[in-house]
Order: structure tokens, then sequence, then C-alpha cells
């Protein structure tokens, strides 16, 4: 992997707890309004720069994207966010409960993204990279870091864990209760490029849309660029990278508004067709091969015997949808079809329950999480997860260091 080190706009210490954010994908503009309340400092202006903006315009209208620059240049006028002197790494650990992640901020190269050294496990919309493409081309940063991950690198290990005994730049417990905290790498640049050396691949775990547009955003700027030599700012793109082992995924539940004209026990008796089906009492599966669904105020483990298929047919959440959702409930397409819904797991299975109890849906599926090994090998085949397969917790937090594209 190319990896370099950067000359990051980063807040004053007393300011990091109140700027970074959520990164903007995770919220709606109401939800952003909301969390950026009272706050003139919350970096969801910048991110979400509608929030500042009448109610009913349009995300896409062009007053948003110079509403997002303003409020990128009030931070820096304002001694909010201020220069580093010099390009460092950066240590980036997050503890969130009993799970503790550790990664490396580093600046990656689009060129590694465009030739599969950054590996990618999602369909991206159109209108999403589109809006995040224009977002970086107007501020003229990456305003948000990617998430990757790689398998684990002893040598990576040993020099992250030396960084952590120096004292940290920033050290702060979100209002959520994730724990952030930074340390920034003094000297010994060489040293970590060379260790990224030895990282063969990385994975896109989070961020698909920030890393497609980036990768667009160094495009446009070099076809705009006659004098291009491929060393400039614009060809490197903000990212943390994870190694595996230390990464958690959780599950993404689904839930089924109707049965597709079937009454309850109709359809438990396609379900029994299907599937070797029990009543429980707990919603959590135990493992890969199962799923538990609730159907009229009561839980079912829903299993199945191994078998051979690629690694999207393995998938749980495949199975699931070739077997059930589509042949039974009539979900067509999951990406499109509006009788499916996706509950994260950090929302717990209680909200599946709540669900179907007040009549919302009609039926609801707990999932096994995806593991990163499987999402590693789909990469690997150059294949496609299913939508809604993976939802990464803790979430980075935006805003506490920016690559600026010159």
């Amino acid at each position: 992997m190319l990896v370099k080190p950067f000359a990051a706009l980063r807040p004053v210490p007393e300011k990091a707890s109140v700027l970074a954010s959520v990164p903007y994908d995770v919220v709606d503009t109401a939800e952003a309004r909301l969390l950026a309340s009272g706050n003139p400092d919350s970096f969801l202006h910048v991110s979400r720069p509608e929030i500042d903006l009448p109610d009913n315009m349009d995300i896409h209208d062009d007053r948003v994207y110079a509403q997002g620059v303003k409020a990128f240049k009030d931070f820096q006028t304002r001694g909010v966010l201020l220069r580093e002197k010099a390009e460092h790494f950066y240590v980036y650990r997050q503890i969130m409960g009993t799970h503790q992640q550790t990664g490396v901020v580093a600046c990656c190269h689009v060129d590694d993204y465009a030739k599969d050294i950054i590996r990618k496990h999602e369909k991206t919309r159109k209108d999403k990279e589109d809006d995040r493409t224009r977002h970086c081309l107007e501020l003229n940063a990456n305003s948000g870091p990617v998430f990757l991950t790689y398998r684990d690198q002893s040598g990576l290990d040993r020099l992250v864990s030396d960084v952590q005994k120096q004292a940290p730049l920033y050290d702060f417990t979100a209002v959520d209760g994730v724990r952030h905290t930074v340390w920034r790498v003094e000297g010994s640049a060489p040293v970590w490029v060379e260790a990224f050396k030895n990282v063969p691949l990385a994975y896109v775990a989070d961020g698909h849309h920030r890393a497609a547009a980036a990768f667009r955003t160094g495009k446009q700027r070099k076809e705009a660029n006659p004098s291009h030599t491929g060393t400039e700012e614009y060809n490197w793109f903000l990212a943390v990278l994870f190694p595996e082992t230390q990464l958690r995924i959780l599950p993404y539940n689904r839930c089924v508004v109707d049965l597709n004209g079937l009454t309850p026990d109709a359809f438990l008796s396609k379900v029994k067709n299907i599937f070797k089906t029990e009543e429980c009492s707990t919603p959590e599966p135990t493992g890969a091969r199962e799923v538990r669904m609730y159907l009229a105020k009561k839980w079912y483990k829903l299993s199945w015997p191994e078998f051979q298929a690629d690694p999207v047919g393995l998938l749980d959440v495949s199975v699931l949808q070739d077997r059930l959702l589509a042949p039974v409930l009539g979900i067509d397409d999951p990406r499109t079809n509006t009788r499916i819904s996706f509950v994260g797991g950090i929302r717990g299975t209680a909200e599946l329950t709540k669900r179907v109890d007040s009549g919302r849906d009609a039926v609801a599926f707990s999932m096994s999480p995806v593991t990163v090994g499987q999402m590693m090998d789909i990469a690997d085949a150059g294949q496609i997860m299913p939508p809604k397969s993976t939802w990464f917790e803790p979430k980075l937090r935006s805003g506490l260091l920016v690559h600026t594209l010159d």
C-alpha cells in the first residue's frame, strides 16, 4: 500500500469534543440539525451544510455547497481549526463499552483505489457519489475519513503500540459514550511508509461513497491540470486503517411491512417448508446458518444445513433473501423495495419486537453479523455483498483531522 503523512487541519484541543461529529451519512438532515443545535462549532455545519439553510431546500442546491465552504472557512478564520506546521501520521483509538479498536490515520493514494489494492464490497449510488465528489471539490478537502481494514501486520502493531505511550493530542468521551483518543506520530514517517508497503491489500469497511468521491475528485483534478505529475495532494485521500482482528461488525436486521397477502399461520407453514423451524425464547442467533424470526408475538429459530456456494451465496442474509424474502414475501430487490426496512444492530432486537407488536411491520428477522473475513473473501472474489449486510461500530468521527487537497 501507498500511504503518506499529511499536514492536517485539526481542532484546538479545547474544541475537539464539540467539533467532532458523526459521519455525514449516518444521520438525515433533521437528525444532523438537532445534533448541531446550539453548537456553532459542530463539524456537521461543514459536512451537512443544509442544516443552516431553509428546511425545504434541495440538499444538492448550489447554495448548500456554498454554505459548506463558508462554514469551513469560518472555522479556520475563528481559529477553531488550525493547520499543522508539518506532515504527520496519527493514531486513533476508539473505546465503546468493552470493545476497543486502534487505527492509523494516513493519506492513501487514488491509484491504489483504481488498481483494486483498496478493495470494495458494496455498490455505490451515483447520486451519493456526485454529492460527495462535489463536496470534496468545493471544500478542496476530504471532510471525513474512509474506514479501511487490512490483515494484521505485527510490525505495524508495534509501531502503533509505541505511539500510545506518549501523551495524546485529544482524549474525550462523546455524548454517545464512545471514547476517542488521538496521538500524533512525531518523526519516523519513512518507517511507517515502509511498514505499509508490507500490507498487500486494504478493504473498505465503511465509506464506499467517500472513497469513490475521493477517487473521482483526484481524476477530475488530474484532467484539469496539464502539468500533472502524480505527486499533487489531490492524488491522496484521508483514511483510518485498522487491523482486521480489532474490528467488530454488528448485524443488520430486517423488517417486512406485510406478509404478502398471507395470514401468519399460512406464512409460518411456508417457512417450515423452507427452514428447520423451532419456537425459541431468545432473539439473537447463536452462529452462522441461523436466523431468528419474530412473528405474531413469538420468536422462532430458522436454521439450515451446510451447503456449497460462492462467498456471497453462503451469507445468512443471502440465504434469507433467496429462499424466503424473494419467493414468499415478494421482496424482489431489497435495495429498492419499500416493503422492507433495515435496522442496525446497534439498536438491538427490542426494536424488532417493538415494530412488529405496534403493527408497523408484520415480521422481523434477527441476523448473525457478517465476519470481517467473509467481507474480505467477497471483496477478493470481486463480488458485491447484499445491501445492508454490515454495520460497523463505533463510527469514525469527522473533523478531528481534515486533509486538504493542496
